[in-house]
């Protein structure tokens, strides 16, 4: 069971997101709270996702962010919010959230996005990726990006890409016939080896560098 915790400060959007989660027969949302609640609860239930809201009345999102990544047991942390722009998305990013959610997202896909957190995948919403990534980067390939990419293998680099199409490790063990324990070494080296501290820092250095097919590039092509 993946065990998931939903910090709101709306619980109308609480009540919402447990219910729909919890329909899934592999997911458990132990807690539904408000954000002054949001550490004490994570301490005590050990959540393996957290989806929390990233701006709050009580207390800042990214504060809590910040206690969620210094628990002895840190869960894995995704950010929600009613825009599809918002200035504290950069430092969340930077801050090691795993991902970053529209309140409006596909009911159907929020048990898929969960377990792809679960399973050290990155998620971001499809109608914010593009805005996202060009709000945390300057558009075009960077050149202080492409000599960061050029410490890694080129098993390392295949790995690179599919972390930044928003595979997990299950996922990307399939693409390239690898067991999900060799997965897990190649990602800490390209982690270790680029000086990011999460999988969707990679992802968006790796788009920086050009790594990236641009969006409708093979209907381009084809004609």
């Amino acid at each position: 069971m993946i065990r998931v915790l939903v910090v709101d400060d709306e619980a109308l959007v609480r009540t919402g997101f447990e219910h729909i989660l919890s329909a899934a027969d592999d997911i458990e949302v132990v807690a539904a709270v408000a954000g002054g609640q949001a550490v004490q609860a994570a301490r005590q239930l050990e959540p393996d996702v957290v989806l929390l809201d990233i701006r709050m009345p009580d207390v800042d999102g990214l504060t809590v962010l910040a206690q969620l990544r210094r628990l002895p047991r840190a869960p894995v942390v995704a950010m929600l919010t009613t825009f599809d722009m918002d200035e504290y998305v950069a430092a969340a990013l930077r801050s090691g959230a795993a991902g970053f959610l529209l309140k409006d997202t596909d009911p159907l896909q929020l048990p898929v996005l969960v377990r792809t957190l679960a399973d050290g995948g990155v998620v971001l919403s499809s109608s914010v990726t593009r805005t996202v990534v060009d709000g945390y980067l300057d558009n075009g390939p960077h050149q202080s990006a492409l000599r960061r990419i050029d410490v890694l293998t080129g098993r390392e680099r295949a790995v690179l890409v599919l972390i930044a199409e928003g595979l997990s490790n299950a996922a990307i063990g399939a693409r390239l016939h690898l067991g999900t324990g060799t997965v897990k070494d190649h990602v800490s080296a390209v982690l270790s080896k680029l000086q990011v501290n999460s999988r969707v820092q990679a992802a968006l250095l790796a788009e920086r560098a050009g790594l990236l097919k641009p969006p409708n590039a093979d209907q381009e092509k084809e004609r």
